[in-house]
């Protein structure tokens, strides 16, 4: 099929050719066309020489003589000279006198231009539907879509909130007997990676109705209006299909609230597309049958003019998975792998806290791992080496620029994590800790499996806090104060996080109280050096606490540390006996 393309393509370039030397033959023979002064012509005309003259408007006449030949002559745009030109038994011929070969070449260069044209719009070498509006998107046939609510594993509150859409698409009249209307949108929103896209496009594949799938990006442009003016095609091309689908990512990219104290009450780009989504979902009713559905990581940041009723009525909240979520996400992601032996109870033990599209990413590693080892199955060990990958990254193969003195301070650091864990909140199970450093950046690293838990008190968050102190601190008992070392960046950072929300946020702290610090922002600007002093205070008594605690257990420290440097990578298992 190519190469016959490839010969039609020779057709319109060499009559194009041919075209533009004819066009230029034809003006360099123009330019040799005699021109006689119209003295010349009069002589020429009493002499009764003259066979046609071509009568125009252009500043120059044709004339043909008797013996075939021709010249120009001006045009005097006399009204007598037709009858003159008559009178003498000259023929009169109103035009340029143009003969069909002067004419040819231009129409069939326009024409195999035409043709080239059409040929790279078609082929995609001109990118036409780079530059069309939202008509020219594609459309994803629900019929032909491959997900459906068998794709979502866990979730099923959420997918139990979606559901009645889904049965509203297929039977309105059973709902329009109750009185009921169909919510006009819906609210995906959570965690990066829980399965708000999957969700929608399972919500798609279910109904058996178009299907529009957009980003909110796509709607932002440089120039004014465009954003706009797509929102209002796409509503028009989803009307016009009757029942509908559109499902818009990311919406926060045009969702935002509006600020009201623009320089000059002036509305940017983003604002006239959110006017122009506002209007067009109270210009629609429940009998068109079009549902908008659109997604979030961020729901606080949207106008809250998207979120009342009539606009966005219901709200779900997609959430990371619970254990048994986990374990049927991790059985439909491994179904079609070659798997053997495993406990996928366990794994999904292991990995909480871990969103859909992380587990997806753990049994994809996993199965890449046992095909770079030509096993025939995945098998635990893959696993293993998967969720190292997935939560720290790869391992450092070259590891001879490591001289053994930070081998040294990292042992130490790393098992001042690990004993402090297994000290003050064992139901955080140690499950590894490793002295290689991985390509995301770390020197070593300390995995713990947390517990399921909705909430956290104090009592485990001023824990966990000391958990995250521990590698700090096991370098200053080691090593001595002078001589603490940057390992403790991250960590420092993330404690910083949790001690501040617990003073600002949480109600764990007495300089505000019960009080929160982003409403109290929103009404007046509060002091922060009591809230940093208190910050302070907090940090520094769970340190020393951290310290007291790893000097108490310095015996054991020193022992695992020892068993670490010669094995640098220890287990649960070889935790529990040292």
């Amino acid at each position: 099929m190519n190469k016959h393309k490839k010969e039609f393509i020779i057709i319109p370039l060499i009559i194009a050719l041919i075209s533009i030397i004819a066009i230029f033959a034809s003006k360099l023979n123009s330019d040799f066309n005699k021109y006689k002064n119209y003295s010349d012509f009069n002589q020429d005309m009493k002499t009764e020489k003259i066979d046609t003259v071509y009568l125009t408007n252009a500043s120059k006449i044709k004339v043909v003589l008797k013996d075939g030949t021709s010249y120009k002559t001006d045009n005097p745009r006399s009204q007598s000279l037709k009858e003159d030109l008559l009178i003498e038994d000259i023929k009169v011929v109103e035009g340029s006198g143009n003969e069909l070969m002067d004419v040819l070449p231009a129409v069939t260069l326009a024409l195999s231009m035409v043709a080239l044209l059409v040929y790279f719009m078609k082929s995609g070498t001109i990118p036409f539907k780079k530059y069309a509006a939202v008509d020219a998107l594609d459309l994803n046939a629900a019929e032909n879509y491959k997900y459906n609510f068998k794709s979502v594993a866990g979730n099923e509150e959420a997918k139990e909130s979606v559901k009645d859409i889904v049965d509203f698409l297929k039977n309105p009249e059973k709902y329009a007997a109750y009185g009921a209307r169909m919510p006009k949108g819906i609210i995906l929103y959570g965690e990066p990676g829980t399965g708000k896209t999957l969700l929608a496009k399972a919500v798609a594949g279910e109904a058996g109705v178009p299907f529009y799938a957009m980003s909110g990006s796509d709607f932002v442009q440089v120039y004014v209006g465009v954003g706009a003016s797509r929102i209002r095609s796409l509503f028009k091309k989803a009307k016009a299909n009757g029942k509908a689908v559109i499902f818009i990512d990311e919406i926060d990219a045009i969702g935002k609230k509006r600020e009201s104290n623009k320089a000059g009450g002036g509305s940017d780009e983003r604002d006239q597309t959110l006017n122009a989504l506002l209007t067009e979902m109270s210009g629609f009713n429940e009998s068109d049958g079009i549902v908008v559905i659109a997604a979030t990581n961020r729901l606080d940041m949207l106008d809250s003019a998207l979120l009342r009723p009539g606009r966005f009525d219901r709200h779900i909240e997609v959430t990371l998975p619970d254990l048994a979520a986990r374990e049927k996400i991790l059985n439909l992601h491994l179904k079609n792998k070659p798997v053997k032996n495993l406990d996928l109870r366990q794994w999904a033990q292991k990995t909480a806290y871990f969103s859909g599209a992380k587990l997806e990413s753990l049994a994809n590693e996993a199965a890449i791992l046992a095909c770079k080892d030509d096993s025939k199955y995945i098998d635990d060990i893959h696993m293993d080496k998967a969720f190292s990958i997935v939560v720290a990254g790869h391992e450092k193969i070259d590891r001879t620029s490591i001289n053994e003195k930070d081998r040294e301070i990292t042992a130490y650091h790393e098992v001042g994590h690990a004993l402090v864990n297994m000290c003050i909140l064992p139901e955080d199970k140690v499950s590894k800790v490793t002295i290689i450093p991985s390509t995301k950046g770390a020197g070593g690293y300390t995995l713990s499996i947390p517990e399921d838990k909705m909430y956290h008190n104090g009592e485990y968050l001023r824990r966990r806090i000391m958990v995250l102190f521990a590698g700090r601190a096991a370098e200053e008992i080691i090593f001595g104060k002078d001589y603490v070392t940057t390992g403790a960046y991250n960590d420092i950072k993330q404690a910083t996080n949790i001690a501040a929300k617990m003073v600002t946020e949480y109600g764990m702290g007495t300089t505000l109280g019960l009080l929160s610090l982003n409403e109290i922002n929103n009404s007046f600007n509060a002091s922060s050096s009591e809230l940093l002093n208190e910050c302070k205070t907090l940090a520094e008594n769970l340190y020393e606490e951290t310290k007291a605690l790893l000097i108490k257990e310095r015996d054991r420290l020193e022992r695992i540390t020892k068993a670490l440097l010669e094995k640098e990578t220890l287990y649960y298992e070889d935790l529990v006996t040292m």
